[in-house]
């Protein structure tokens, strides 16, 4: 079953750009109240952020891990935030809102404005791609802002740019710790399928996602918290829920 998935990816990506599939969120388009449910409903017993495995608690307060130094952004590293895997950025330069403006998308002093803050007022379609919670992790403040729109890549002799976390950034290009690479993969295999045009990966990113999403397979927490958004959301993540179902972690 999930080969079946990777071969409808691949044939996904083959297909004219002008193709939609609306297989991702269409139940919610509020940004914050993803970050809630989230909150609430999916990490309430796993409070442990994606990148560094730090624990946090019910009020975003983060435990770093021993040996987590950071020189980048140190007021954002005592918080926990929400990272969106596929960088918004990445997919809302798809949006016409976000690289040009939109009628509607002009300030109390009559002056026009594009970019994030347009795509989200003017563009459904947009908003609910940015509150797909398949997407959404919690990652430190600093390293979430560090890694910004930066996409991810394997880096020869980078160092890592945040202590015992091995997170490492060079140029524009972000190399994730081994822990975080299989979740990273599937979130991209999901969002390229769900959200086609919008989003579509490279040649290079798909053989470096299908790497680790070979060499790091899915476990009982990735299992659980992808059935946990498929209540709340009421759309699957095939490339999670298969593998899962045929390790007999869906449950």
């Amino acid at each position: 079953m999930f080969l079946e998935s990777l071969k409808i990816l691949t044939a996904v990506l083959a297909l004219a750009p002008t193709m939609t599939l609306h297989q991702g969120n269409s139940v919610n388009d509020s940004f914050n109240k993803s970050k809630a449910a989230l909150e609430e409903q999916v990490y309430f017993d796993h409070r442990e952020t994606l990148y560094c495995g730090a624990q946090f608690d019910a009020h975003k307060n983060v435990t770093l891990p021993a040996g987590f130094k950071t020189d980048k952004y140190p007021k954002r590293a005592m918080k926990v935030e929400w990272e969106h895997v596929v960088a918004a950025e990445n997919f809302g330069r798809s949006f016409k809102e976000w690289r040009e403006g939109h009628p509607s998308c002009v300030n109390s002093k009559g002056k026009p404005f594009k970019g994030r803050r347009c795509a989200e007022l003017a563009n459904k379609e947009y908003r609910l791609m940015q509150a797909d919670m398949y997407n959404l992790y919690p990652a430190i403040g600093s390293v979430n802002a560090a890694r910004q729109n930066y996409n991810f890549q394997m880096l020869t002799h980078a160092q890592s740019d945040f202590g015992s976390c091995q997170v490492k950034i060079e140029g524009r290009r972000v190399e994730p710790p081994e822990r975080a690479r299989g979740q990273i993969a599937r979130s991209y295999f999901y969002m390229a399928y769900s959200y086609r045009p919008f989003f579509k990966m490279s040649r290079q990113q798909y053989h470096l996602m299908k790497a680790w999403d070979k060499i790091y397979p899915v476990d009982s927490w990735e299992c659980k918290r992808a059935k946990r958004i498929e209540s709340i959301q009421k759309n699957e993540n095939v490339f999670v829920k298969q593998p899962c179902i045929a390790a007999g972690l869906w449950n």
